[in-house]
């Protein structure tokens, strides 16, 4: 993986994690800086769902922000679930 697609995927990831917290709503319990680490994560599981359910493609770059804001809600809303339990 080139360096610049490395770059690429952390801010879309970052950013996507700051968007997730938007549609989720409220006061991130970890704060922003724990949204953008689970947006980068989630970016990165979205983008190996896509990878696994499209083999051979990339999806280009909107299927790159829409498969890393799906996975950064899913993993967002996944800690809140977990801290609020805690």
């Amino acid at each position: 993986m080139p360096t610049w697609s490395l770059i690429v995927w952390l801010v879309i990831g970052g950013v996507a994690g700051l968007v997730a917290r938007g549609f989720l709503g409220g006061q991130p319990p970890f704060g922003k800086v724990r949204d953008i680490v689970l947006g980068i994560a989630g970016a990165i599981v979205g983008g190996m769902v896509v990878a696994t359910l499209v083999p051979g493609t990339t999806g280009g770059l909107l299927m790159t922000i829409v498969s890393a804001l799906i996975g950064a809600l899913a993993l967002i809303w996944l800690s809140n679930k977990l801290k609020t339990r805690g």
